[in-house]
């Protein structure tokens, strides 16, 4: 009993890295693309305020949407393929 528990805690950590990571990567690409779609359409505008408010309003955008939502899946998919692996062995 004490190794699943031992598994649970180290699996969640595990999880919980790999979701952080994948979550900063992400926002750093959605980042970098709205930077790159400011420069494509106003080029050298030195108006930095509404630069700012632009790349702002995009990554609010992006905090609300699906693609963010389907980073969860970092720990949805491990867990479910664990959980039917063990049915599998145990009940087949």
């Amino acid at each position: 009993m004490i190794a699943l528990v031992r598994l649970a805690v180290f699996g969640f950590l595990g999880l919980s890295v790999i979701y952080l990571l994948v979550s900063v990567y992400s926002r750093s690409i959605r980042r970098e693309k709205l930077e790159n779609r400011w420069d494509e359409k106003y080029g050298d505008s030195r108006d930095e305020a509404a630069r700012t408010a632009f790349i702002n309003a995009g990554m609010r955008k992006y905090e609300k949407g699906f693609r963010r939502k389907l980073i969860w899946l970092v720990f949805v998919v491990p867990i479910a393929v664990f959980m039917v692996t063990v049915y599998l062995v145990n009940y087949q």
